[in-house]
């Protein structure tokens, strides 16, 4: 049985950070693309930041670029995502993703696992 769950959510004040995590169960791990994803409320499910199946491939949404940095560790069976300075508009809940296509997952917006989410807010 496949399992993502992601801890490290929380409260943080703007300009601050946090970095989430998301551990995985049940597959081949470094054979899977990864992805994190956000929802806030009334608002669509977008994609945050997506990572090839060895680390060497990303991309990231432009409202992300220079501020998260998403990251695995294939041995830990782990993915990560660092995020700095964050703004209120990044408030949400974060999911993550794993599909067998890098770009289902960044381009295409779809997985075929998901994690259950961990809520952000960034008070200002």
């Amino acid at each position: 049985q496949v399992q993502l769950v992601e801890s490290g959510g929380g409260l943080v004040q703007a300009g601050g950070s946090l970095r989430l995590s998301c551990a995985a169960s049940g597959l081949t791990f470094s054979t899977w693309a990864m992805a994190w994803f956000r929802q806030a409320p009334g608002k669509e499910r977008e994609v945050v930041a997506a990572i090839g199946q060895g680390g060497g491939r990303t991309s990231y949404d432009d409202s992300v670029k220079g501020r998260f940095t998403i990251s695995r560790d294939n041995v830990k069976n782990r993915m990560f995502l660092q995020m700095n300075s964050l703004k209120p508009e990044d408030t949400a809940v974060y999911y993550c993703a794993a599909d067998r296509s890098y770009n289902d997952l960044f381009w295409g917006l779809r997985g075929d696992y998901w994690g259950q989410g961990t809520q952000v807010t960034v008070s200002s």
